[in-house]
């Protein structure tokens, strides 16, 4: 079967995509390496912008909250973030950055921004003009798919696939 040229500009689409997410991944890995942390501090110290809700930063980083709870466990033993209760509803923990763990996350941040590809490599308006795509794209999903196509097997025939697909670039 002959693959014609959308589909060949989409797998072409989905290799640099993956080929980029893999860049930014690795990148992120040796900043946490440098700074002998875990990778997924990063992700928590870029979503916890305020004292916030534990329920709240799961949220955000699209975790379990009992993952939520082991990332509050290493913040704090590492003197990086405190637990307090909300004074709107005790029962409530929030987790909220120290003054070491706010100076992190601008170190963390700095450097992060300072090695972004699209930074390095495009100007403002065509930055802009990627982040509208994005945004396209995002909110398209989000409504959903019309009607897949192909046959419900092939379908489900790639979504096994994807499941069962090893997970990179997560560190505890």
């Amino acid at each position: 079967m002959a693959v014609d040229s959308t589909d060949q500009l989409d797998g072409d689409l989905i290799d640099a995509l993956a080929e980029l997410i893999g860049l930014l991944v690795g990148r992120a890995e040796g900043i946490a390496h440098r700074l002998g942390v875990p990778g997924v501090f990063l992700k928590a110290l870029h979503r916890l912008d305020c004292p916030m809700a534990m329920k709240d930063l799961g949220q955000r980083m699209h975790c379990d909250p009992s993952f939520v709870t082991s990332i509050a466990d290493m913040l704090e033993q590492r003197g990086l973030a405190t637990r307090e209760s909300d004074p709107a509803d005790r029962r409530v923990k929030r987790i909220a950055l120290t003054p070491a763990g706010l100076a992190l996350q601008q170190r963390v941040q700095g450097e992060i921004l300072a090695n972004l590809p699209w930074r390095q490599t495009l100007n403002a308006d065509e930055r802009a003009q990627l982040l509208g795509l994005i945004h396209k794209i995002l909110a398209a999903s989000v409504a959903g798919p019309a009607s897949p196509p192909g046959p419900a097997s092939d379908r489900e025939e790639v979504s096994g696939a994807l499941v069962g697909a090893p997970v990179i670039g997560v560190d505890g």
